[in-house]
């Protein structure tokens, strides 16, 4: 019989706390707030441009291989990293879409270029990166 008492008054608390929460939930005061404004995805994307150009002309690089990598730094765990590769246009642009801002290693190689490599810190959403490379020296 103890048991059975203990189990109703437990199930009945239960009840009582789900209607007070209930209740509280639908406060007319709460729900008469503005809402807030659904952000748009567009504004919160990166999308990073590489130019890529080569020799004394500047004539732009194509089908360079861009390699853009991240290390996200963790406090608990190891240290996440993330690294993306993409390839260059006609034109000699490479677009890197949805990058993480902060510090990332810019690698390009292509060839019959000397391959480069930078770190370079992202903080503009739309930033673009303008790469050169040079002729590789010769071998006598």
């Amino acid at each position: 019989m103890k048991v059975s008492a203990k189990l109703f008054g437990s199930v009945g608390f239960a009840v009582c706390m789900l209607v007070a929460q209930r209740s509280v939930a639908q406060d007319p005061a709460a729900s008469a707030s503005k809402p807030l404004p659904p952000s748009s995805k567009a504004d919160t994307q990166t999308r990073i441009t590489i130019e890529v150009t080569g020799g004394e002309k500047g004539a732009p690089v194509e089908n360079a291989s861009v390699y853009v990598k991240y290390i996200e730094e963790r406090k608990l765990k190891k240290d996440k990293k993330l690294e993306l590769n993409v390839k260059t246009n006609r034109d000699g642009l490479a677009h890197v879409p949805d990058a993480p801002l902060g510090r990332a290693l810019v690698q390009v190689v292509a060839e019959g270029w000397k391959t480069y490599g930078r770190w370079f810190d992202i903080m503009d959403p739309r930033q673009i990166i303008k790469v050169h490379l040079e002729k590789p020296p010769k071998w006598y």
